[in-house]
């Protein structure tokens, strides 16, 4: 089963260290949080997998980490600084600030139930800062509120470094920043984050046909994550509802604590963004309403070589969220069991290449310093394979290192006892089946590689 409230999910988190309110011994700030130690080990394997499928695993896509500040110009001639918005409503009762779209109560302030609310207005979601000594408002930056806009800047340069032809792809992790006028439900909903997008360039005419390529792709890769395929539902999003950008979108939505909500968009946005930031827009058939009169000195083109015509490429981008998705993760591998009548146990049955541990070794006894120096010997040819993070469990408690790395969702444990010393062998422990086997110390790195792979 997942877990049943989003309370159990933020006490996990808290309890075995992958996540912390940030700023938390001054009180913390609303809507940013610090992964722990199993947090941020378990965020870039997801990270990594994500990276592995997109970028190695394909022949038509490139890597990019593009800079977090982002001129204004970018943002203006992107719709940013004009559409980037949330409707803001304040109580005149209790002076708090809601987004009307969340007012569901009939209107009414969540806080304090009063009805008399001001009426909405539109609230800029960028964070601004200012360039150089003097802050006299002449010279800033803004937050990057999404990732891909660099991508659709640096086309060209990707496409003279890397003599690619469409249909290809360019792909970027990052921060990005959005100020949520309410944050809410943990990381779902926070003022930094990070995301995982790909912008996928094909010729106009095919776009169709690729966008569903890759809605369908996104969620087998979401499955083989370890989602549950019925808990992954496609959500056409209405035609009044779509960016200012986008042809269609497609939300891959899952059934989190809180409620079903969007985990992934697949959208198509047209030739809007390479369109938007190319000179001599009159010069192309451009099928999106862009902003005209780019200031921009580069031709975001491509060159037709059957017909020897210039086109703007149309871009499919698969968009998700790194904390949205480690949320799911952490969800849909919450179990808890009846380990006998008395004791129940908690566990993450997370994927082995996602978990933050991938093994722990673990001397039955922890003053004995024969136990304890060939535990530390195992541990490190075992990290030597760099399948992942291995530890070592010196605290002599056997019971509660198997429950800890239980919650934490460590695949295997080994345990180093006084047979061990006879027989050079270990006994290796599953996870999801608490099953015991002993493996011999000259056989355990084929063991523990034929595991993970």
């Amino acid at each position: 089963m997942t877990a049943q409230t989003m309370e159990e999910l933020v006490s996990l988190c808290k309890r075995r260290g992958f996540l912390f309110q940030s700023n938390d011994i001054y009180g913390g700030i609303k809507g940013l949080y610090d992964y722990g130690p199993m947090g941020v080990e378990f965020k870039n394997n997801l990270k990594q997998a994500w990276w592995k499928s997109m970028v190695y695993e394909r022949d038509d896509t490139e890597g990019l980490d593009a800079s977090i500040l982002s001129s204004p110009v970018v943002l203006k001639h992107s719709g940013h600084e004009d559409t980037f918005t949330d409707p803001l409503v304040d109580c005149r009762a209790c002076k708090s600030r809601w987004r009307a779209d969340q007012l569901f109560e009939n209107n009414k302030c969540p806080n304090c139930k009063s009805e008399d609310l001001t009426e909405p207005r539109p609230f800029n979601l960028m964070f601004k800062t200012a360039i150089g000594p003097v802050d006299d408002g002449s010279s800033f930056a803004y937050l990057r509120p999404e990732t891909c806009q660099q991508i659709f800047t640096n086309f060209k340069n990707i496409l003279d470094s890397t003599s690619r032809t469409v249909p290809f792809g360019i792909a970027q992790m990052g921060k990005a920043f959005r100020n949520e006028i309410t944050p809410r439900n943990f990381i779902f909903r926070v003022r930094e984050f990070e995301q995982m997008e790909l912008e996928f360039f094909v010729k106009p005419g095919t776009d169709d046909e690729w966008h569903e390529y890759w809605i369908n792709k996104r969620i087998e890769w979401w499955v083989n994550q370890g989602i549950k395929k019925e808990n992954l539902k496609k959500i056409e999003v209405e035609k009044n509802e779509l960016a200012h950008y986008s042809k269609r979108t497609v939300d891959i939505n899952y059934v989190f604590p809180h409620g079903e909500e969007e985990l992934e968009g697949v959208a198509n946005r047209t030739d809007f963004d390479l369109g938007s930031h190319t000179k001599n827009q009159n010069d192309f058939k451009i099928t999106s309403e862009v902003m005209k009169n780019s200031s921009s000195t580069t031709k975001l083109a491509v060159q037709d070589l059957e017909e020897k015509k210039w086109y703007i490429p149309f871009v499919i981008e698969p968009s998700a969220g790194v904390d949205r998705g480690v949320l799911a993760l952490l969800n849909e591998a919450y179990r808890e069991e009846n380990v006998d009548k008395d004791n129940k146990r908690i566990l993450l049955s997370l994927k082995p290449h996602l978990s933050p541990i991938k093994a722990a070794v673990i001397p039955l006894k922890k003053n004995n310093e024969e136990l304890v120096n060939l535990s530390k010997e195992i541990k490190s040819n075992l990290q030597t394979l760099g399948l992942g993070r291995v530890v070592l469990e010196n605290s002599g408690n056997i019971g509660k290192n198997y429950r800890r790395h239980d919650e934490i969702g460590t695949p295997i444990c080994l345990t180093v006892d006084f047979e061990t010393l006879e027989d050079k062998s270990v006994t290796v422990r599953d996870r999801d089946t608490m099953k015991q086997e002993r493996v011999s110390i000259e056989n355990l790195s084929e063991y523990y590689k034929k595991y993970f792979n």
